[in-house]
């Protein structure tokens, strides 16, 4: 079994990413048709998340045997993964940001996301210069962290109105796991392909287990 996958890594490789493609554009779909029924900036900024997600997967697994250069290929993901969780921390905090009552700007060219894609384009950029990645996973664990704790805390204020936040902060706490999991395996662990299969395996789940939250939530709706 263990040689036959290392036969068939680079396949597998390109079917975890299709597959985290394939959920992402359906997260980005539906949670668009939401926002135009509801005009919730929220939502907004949630799909914008899966939007990066989708496109640092394509880049990184479907793109890169066209761009010879490994660290640009890489730097690139870097930058898309980064800013899809500044994304997904700024869906639950807008409001704080944001007088809801004025009318909305573009979600994606504003200058408060430009800050986002500044701190990205600089954790990118110390990782790039140093040769590491100790700043995307650090960022990466914070970000998960604050969502994971914003999240749950407001489940608990309402469990009724916010009933997705229930499945939102295991979704992210599994997403902290799987960064811990990653800066481990990538600094004291040598990456064997065991894993490589339990990362795999645990980024499918925690999007998959967004997506059933989404299909969930559009339902009710």
């Amino acid at each position: 079994m263990i040689e036959l996958l290392l036969e068939n890594k680079e396949l597998i490789k390109i079917i975890y990413a299709l597959a985290i493609m394939f959920i992402c554009a359906f997260i980005v779909l539906k949670t668009d048709r939401l926002f135009q029924l509801s005009l919730h900036r929220g939502i907004r900024y949630f799909r914008n998340a899966f939007f990066f997600y989708g496109v640092g997967f394509f880049i990184r697994y479907i793109l890169s045997p066209y761009l010879p250069n490994y660290f640009f290929i890489f730097s690139l993901f870097e930058f898309f993964l980064v800013t899809a969780g500044f994304f997904l921390l700024y869906s639950l905090l807008w409001k704080n940001f944001e007088d809801p009552n004025k009318k909305s700007t573009s979600s994606l060219f504003n200058p408060k996301i430009f800050i986002f894609y500044l701190m990205s384009a600089v954790i990118v950029l110390l990782d790039y210069f140093w040769q590491t990645y100790y700043f995307l996973f650090l960022s990466q664990i914070i970000i998960f962290l604050i969502v994971g704790a914003i999240s749950y805390s407001k489940y608990l204020q309402d469990k009724v109105k916010h009933k997705f936040m229930k499945q939102y902060s295991f979704a992210m706490m599994l997403s902290l796991s799987a960064w811990v999991l990653n800066a481990l395996a990538s600094f004291w662990f040598s990456w064997n392909l065991l894993a490589i299969i339990i990362v795999y395996l645990l980024n499918i789940i925690i999007f998959l287990l967004f997506l059933y939250g989404v299909l969930k939530f559009t339902r009710q709706r």
